[in-house]
Parts: structure tokens; sequence; C-alpha cells
């Protein structure tokens, strides 16, 4: 192997290849386009935000074999056509299992997990998902949330997206608008109903120390507020 010599700028800008390569990357570029385009349409469009994990994957892949492909002189066309022509065959059949047999996409995709029942976050369905109950309150008032007593249901489906469902009569809540980071942590007063910082439950039990959540155990503790009405 050649020794590098550092800051070429002749490697640095125009490389070793003569300059009708310039011309060829241009040919690469014209049908790697034209072929990806073609199966991508077959495939169906998506957002991103509506890709499963395999179909993000997939999209991973692609790009390593679509840009490798348009200026790499060692890597042929059809090579790289056949990769593309596999992933997308690939994705095909994965759809095909899905359809199939009942099941596949929870093992595949993933579950919707529920994060909120009833104004109170589930902890166990937070942590499955790898996030917070502060991410959790961003989420929601992304969607114009107030209070988490708003909602009789918060889903969190494989794609990453939730599912808001308001609640028929609003019940007493955890304020999360202004956000709890600005909200200035005061003692609840004496007729004040108790809520957890954390989680949003209004149910506390008492031990040597006081009043604490018991749905999360957290003494972060603060009053709870009356939930406007949320509407989609």
């Amino acid at each position: 192997m050649d020794p590098v010599l550092p800051f070429d700028l002749q490697r640095l800008f125009a490389g070793q290849h003569p300059p009708l390569f310039y011309a060829e990357i241009l040919f690469r570029i014209a049908v790697i386009w034209i072929w990806s385009i073609a199966l991508l349409r077959w495939i169906g469009g998506r957002s991103i935000s509506q890709l499963s994990l395999v179909e993000f994957l997939l999209v991973i892949a692609l790009g390593s074999a679509v840009g490798d492909a348009m200026f790499y002189a060692e890597v042929p066309l059809f090579h790289a056509m056949l990769v593309i022509l596999m992933l997308v065959l690939l994705d095909k059949l994965i759809d095909l299992v899905i359809r199939r047999w009942r099941g596949a996409k929870a093992l595949i995709d993933g579950e919707p997990r529920r994060l909120l029942t009833d104004g109170v976050m589930i902890c166990d369905g937070i942590t499955a998902r790898q996030i917070g109950t502060a991410e959790l309150a961003e989420m929601l008032r992304l969607r114009g949330v107030q209070n988490l007593g708003s909602l009789s249901g918060v889903w969190m489906e494989p794609s990453g997206e939730i599912s808001l469902f308001p609640a028929d009569r609003p019940v007493m809540g955890l304020a999360i608008v202004p956000p709890l980071e600005e909200q200035p942590s005061e003692a609840p007063g004496p007729g004040d109903t108790l809520c957890c910082r954390n989680c949003g439950s209004t149910t506390m039990t008492r031990d040597t120390e006081g009043p604490v959540c018991s749905n999360c155990r957290s003494r972060d503790l603060t009053a709870a507020r009356a939930a406007p009405e949320w509407r989609r």
C-alpha cells in the first residue's frame, strides 16, 4: 500500500483517477438513482416517522449500497443493483410474512405499549420503551396537552408515535404546562390534593418520612390542578 502524503491537494480534491472518471460518476448516479426510485416506488413511500424498525434498517442498508456505487470505481453497478434488489425483495418477503402469520408483526416491529391511564403515567410501560417521564411530558405538550388529567389513555405505537385519547371527564392531575423544570417546587397546602411530579399519580401512601407516591415511590410532590378538556 502506497504511503499517504498528508494535505496532498491533488489527492484531496481531484483524486488519482483520470478526468473522464467524473463522467462515469454522473453515469453511475443516473443508473443507481433510476433503479432505486423504481424499486422504492414498488415498496410505497412513507415518512420517516412512519417507518418500522425493519424499514429503517432497510433505509440504512440502501443508503450504503446506493452511495458506494455512485462514486467508488471498484464497485460494479450490477453488484450494487443486485444488493438493492435483494433488500427490496427482503422487505416484500417480510410484508408477506406479517400478512400471513398472526403475531409476526409484533415479533418483527414490536407492540403498542400503554404509557398512561386516567391521568397517571405507567412507569413499566415508559421504561419498556426506553424513555423517561419528562420525555413523555414533552411529547404530550407538543400535542397541546396541559394536564395529565385531561387524558384517559396514551399508547406508544411501534413507529414511535403516540396515540392520545381524551378523558370523558377530566380529573385533578399533574399540570405539565409550564414545563415542570420551570415550575417552582412548592410544598402543597393543607387542603390541596397531593400529586406526584414524576408520574402524576394522586394516590399516596405514608411511611415514617411522610407521604410517598404509591405508583413510582417518588417523594417529589406538588398540588394537583383541575385539568381542562383536551380535544384532538
